[in-house]
């Protein structure tokens, strides 16, 4: 005989029957055709400007055009500063730091995945002591104090 009977939050019956892996952003990607492609064309093109490398390239090209940009009539330190120089080297070194964010992200929500498949376990195990409580020791305490009283 049981005093309580749990039921369980309809997330963790899901979770429990499906156990899926924590979602990453590279999972994230429409099942057509197109789609796929487009994402793994832009992962690749991102992973290639988004290298240090790039900015070291990129900075190379905007200094080969610093001269003409000198020049009188050219468009002036400022804006080949502006419009060059800054667009050009720091557009990898964002994405570079994008990159180290979402890896960093990815591993945060990686942990705190397992951290609610612990809490998830130990919860389950907290239920089966209590129920183990009430079935054995709770009836066993009932049965005694009903002896008591018949004396």
């Amino acid at each position: 005989m049981s005093i309580y009977t749990h039921v369980p939050h309809p997330h963790t019956i899901e979770r429990l029957e499906h156990r899926d892996k924590p979602v990453k952003t590279a999972d994230i990607v429409n099942e057509k055709a197109t789609t796929k492609f487009n994402a793994w064309l832009a992962v690749k093109i991102t992973d290639g400007v988004g290298t240090m490398w790039c900015a070291y390239l990129f900075a190379i090209v905007a200094f080969i055009g610093l001269p003409p940009a000198l020049k009188p009539g050219g468009e002036g330190i400022i804006a080949w500063i502006a419009q060059t120089f800054l667009q050009l080297v720091l557009l990898s070194i964002i994405i570079v730091g994008q990159n180290i964010a979402a890896a960093s992200s990815d591993k945060r929500s990686e942990n705190t995945y397992k951290d609610a498949e612990a809490i998830l376990s130990e919860a389950i195990e907290i239920q089966k002591h209590l129920q183990a409580q009430d079935e054995q020791l709770i009836t066993a305490l009932k049965d005694a104090l009903a002896k008591l009283a018949a004396t």
